[in-house]
Order: structure tokens, then sequence, then C-alpha cells
């Protein structure tokens, strides 16, 4: 054994936290990325928001940066005359101040397609709040004539009914809460349950659709003329006795337990369908967020352009403070100047990420409208099958990328708003032995249409479906049927077939 010294030739990738950095940028959503910008203007002080009149636009930002460029040379051919210049760093991929501010590489001078102010929707379009159940109740509350120490155990009854308007929290509980007995709780119940919507308060399905039956007449609940055999007891025994059994359509057992006819059952079913499971589902609305998306794709003079929504991004540059501090950095201490150059650094890493990361969206948007082009001529139908790596072998990036690149982001086109994910699907083999193939969406969507067209006496069974989409050349088996009409919500055959 001996000791050598021995030079070798190498490569190898290093995951430095700057590339992760980069690789962690390409995948934010777009409100992921103002957090995250946000909190690198706060922690680098080299780094700040620059501000840009909304009218001039990206014109005013680019005539900003030539600007500061301009006056950065001046001051380092006038200020530094007599001063040696620092040598630049022992390490080349390290990018000093000086190489930094003489490069042409500025964020700002790089122009993207955006698009305009006029384009967006109004705030006022977007940002509307609707009356909730809770306020609709305390509302009625007021005017209800009840005392003070019962409004005020209606205010915790009320607080307690959940989306849909059913108080799931028991009176023990809330008794506990108000300081009074259960029966008190009760009481107040009572009487938010006569309240505007019918059936708000219940505890659960029977009570609710019992609380509606109380509020409807002979005329509305269908009683009168041929249907004068009916009556309300009627109703209220299916409901309060037999829900199960009519959830799963056994009418017939329905009909010989209470002594009655088929016939009778459907019409009492009739009135029943009628009724609001959720009474609070008017109140309730689930789009509390509205999707800003991250580009648009627009049609201009016949040709189809990507624009970059970058409206509300903070947009970054360096601070010209410390610009005028760089000038005199060689009086400043070590420590100061060590603290400066690492915080540089971040900046114009952050910077040019950015840069990367709209450059690379554009592509990949662009690469997806080149593919799926009739899908936005002519929409839904004329969707492509499409897949990562088509677009990956495109643009000349390895599919990773374009996965990240896809997740998290919208684009707003004439069809609607769309995830980047959805233009990408699997396709299915004509019958005709085309070469084109039709996107598994577009099936899902005449599967959709089939069904909504069906007569409800007599709906499509899996088999049918295929059978249909098989005329229409396509090649589909019925457990597929069965597959995307799962993934599509829309029940079975037999739970879609109406009796009457």
């Amino acid at each position: 054994m001996k000791l050598r010294l021995d030079l070798r030739l190498g490569q190898k990738l290093i995951m430095t936290p700057q590339l992760q950095q980069a690789i962690k940028l390409l995948q934010l959503s777009r409100l992921e990325l103002q957090q995250t910008l946000t909190q690198h203007l706060m922690d680098n002080p080299l780094l700040e928001e620059m501000q840009v009149d909304a009218e001039e636009g990206e014109a005013t930002a680019t005539e900003e940066w030539t600007q500061e460029k301009k006056e950065l040379k001046q001051t380092e051919e006038g200020g530094g005359g007599d001063e040696a210049k620092p040598e630049g760093p022992e390490n080349p991929d390290e990018l000093g101040w000086d190489d930094y501010f003489d490069s042409d590489r500025r964020a700002g001078d790089v122009e993207y397609p955006s698009a305009a102010q006029d384009e967006l929707p109004s705030y006022d379009q977007t940002a509307v709040k609707p009356t909730s159940l809770e306020d609709h109740l305390l509302w009625q509350l007021g005017f209800s004539g009840l005392s003070e120490r019962d409004k005020a155990i209606g205010r915790i009854i009320i607080g307690n009914l959940d989306e849909d308007g059913y108080l799931r929290t028991s009176l023990t509980d809330l008794a506990a809460d108000a300081d009074v007995q259960p029966d008190a709780v009760e009481g107040v119940l009572k009487q938010i349950q006569t309240f505007d919507p019918a059936g708000v308060g219940a505890r659960d399905l029977r009570e609710c659709l019992l609380i509606q039956l109380e509020h409807l007449d002979r005329d509305s609940m269908g009683i009168g003329g041929r249907a004068g055999s009916l009556k309300r007891s009627l109703i209220e025994s299916i409901v309060g006795n037999h829900l199960k059994d009519l959830e799963k359509r056994h009418y017939g057992r329905i009909a010989k337990t209470l002594g009655v006819t088929t016939e009778e059952i459907f019409a009492a079913t009739r009135v029943i369908e009628g009724l609001e499971p959720k009474p609070g589902r008017p109140y309730f609305s689930s789009d509390n967020y509205v999707v800003v998306p991250d580009v648009f794709v627009v049609k201009n003079e016949g040709e189809w352009v990507v624009l970059l929504n970058d409206e509300g991004l903070p947009r970054l540059r360096i601070s010209p403070y410390y610009k005028q501090l760089m000038a005199g950095k060689r009086d400043q201490p070590e420590a100061t100047r060590a603290y400066l150059d690492e915080k540089l650094r971040g900046a114009q890493w952050i910077i040019r990420s950015i840069e990367q990361r709209n450059k690379t969206i554009i592509k990949v948007v662009g690469s997806i409208v080149k593919f799926q082009e009739p899908f936005f001529e002519k929409g839904v139908p004329a969707l492509r099958p499409l897949v990562l790596k088509q677009v990956a072998e495109d643009i000349g990036m390895h599919e990773s990328t374009i996965s990240r690149v896809t997740a998290n982001k919208y684009v707003y086109c004439p069809q609607g708003m769309f995830e980047l994910k959805f233009f990408f699907n699997a396709g299915i083999q004509r019958s005709d032995q085309t070469e084109d193939m039709l996107s598994s969406i577009t099936v899902r969507d005449m599967i959709r249409r089939m069904v909504a067209q069906e007569d409800a006496q007599h709906p499509l069974k899996d088999q049918e479906i295929a059978a249909r989409l098989r005329a229409n050349n396509i090649l589909i088996a019925r457990r597929t049927v069965a597959k995307y009409r799962t993934e599509e919500n829309i029940p079975s055959a037999s739970q879609r077939k109406r009796f009457f």
C-alpha cells in the first residue's frame, strides 16, 4: 500500500440551494408565488418592489431599468477613477457586483407579453359577499319577539348550525354554554325551526322534511283534486318511518306496509321530492376564492397569443440605496461587504429564477396551444389526446419540468378557465382505424350528454352507452364506460330510473 495523488475528470449534477429554489418557484401556484416573493422582500434588504404606473405598464418599468443602468455606469466611470477596482471572485460561477451591474442580463430589460389592465375583470365583479345563513337567521331572531334571554340562547343555536342548516350539537352542550336548562334550549329551537328557510334547525333529515311538511298547505301538497284520497298523514308516515325504503325505491314494500296502492305512494313521493334536504344550501357558496389565471390565451389577427398575467405580483429590483452603498464598498468593513455580497447573490438569483419561470410557463402554454388549437377554436369535443412527453420534446425540456409547470396553474381562454393539467389526457382509438385518436375527456362529455338526454323511465345501461359510442366509431369497453361514469359522479341506470 502506498499514497499517491491522482487527477480525475468527471461530471456530476449537484442540487445546489439556488437550483432547489428555482425548481420550487417553478411549481408554485400564483398565490404561493406571491407569498414567497413577499417573504423574500422582507428577508433581503437589497430587494425592493418596483412601483409601476398601471396606465404606462411595461414601458414605464423598462424605462426605469434603463435609466438606472445608465446612472450606475456614470457613477462607476466618474466616481471611482482613482480607486483600484476590486478583484473578481475566486469562483467564476459567483457573479460579483461589477459583473452584475455591467451585465445585460437584467430582469427589467426582459419584456413578457402580459394582459392589459382593461382585459382583467374589475374588483367589484370578483369580490361579492352574499348573505350568509347565520345573518339571515339572526335578522329574523331580532324580530321574533323573544325575550333577551331566549335571544341569547337563539344566537348560540344559530352559531352552531352547519352549512346545510342542521343542528349537530346536542341540546345538553348548548344548555351548558347558555347556562340554562335543556328544556329552555329546546323551546327556543322550536321557534327557530319556524324561521325561513323551512327545515332549518333540524337535527336529522327526517325532522327537516317533517318541518317542511308543516309549512305546506293542501294545494301545494297536491292533496286536493284527483289526489283527494291522499292524506297528509300518509306523507308524514313515509317520511317518519320509511325513508330507507324510499331511498332504495322499494315502493311496493312501502305500499304493502301502509296498506295503500302504489299510485298513492308515487303521488306522495312527488311531494317529498319537492322538499329541500339541505335548507341552508341557497345561502352557502363554495366560490369563496376567485381563481386568477396565470396566463391568458387570446386570438390576435388570426393567431393565438399567450399573455402572461403578472397583475398583483411584486416586481423585484435591486434597491437604489444599496446601489450607492455598493459604489463605496471599498470603504465598508469586511463583515458588511460579506453580508451585502451574500444578499446580492440571493437577490440576483431570485430575479433570474422569476425570469426563467416566466419564460418556461410561456413556452409550455405556447406548446399546449399548438397541440390543442382545435380545442381553443371549437371547445371540448375537439380536444385531442396529449401527454407530457409530446410537450417536453416540442420545447426541449424534461417531462418532470413540464409536470411542475402545469401544477396548480390556470389558463383563461375563450372556452373558459382551465387548469393546465386539463389539456393532458389519454386517447381512445377509433374503430375506423383513423390516425386521429379521441380524447378521453371528449368521451366523458359524450357520456354526460347521453345521460342528460335519456328517457328517465328507461335509462341507458353501461352496455347500451358503449354500443352507442361504438356506433360512432369509438372503441370502448363497458367497464371503461362504467369507470368514466363513476368518475363523473353519474349514478347507475337503476339509480337514475324514474317510475313516474
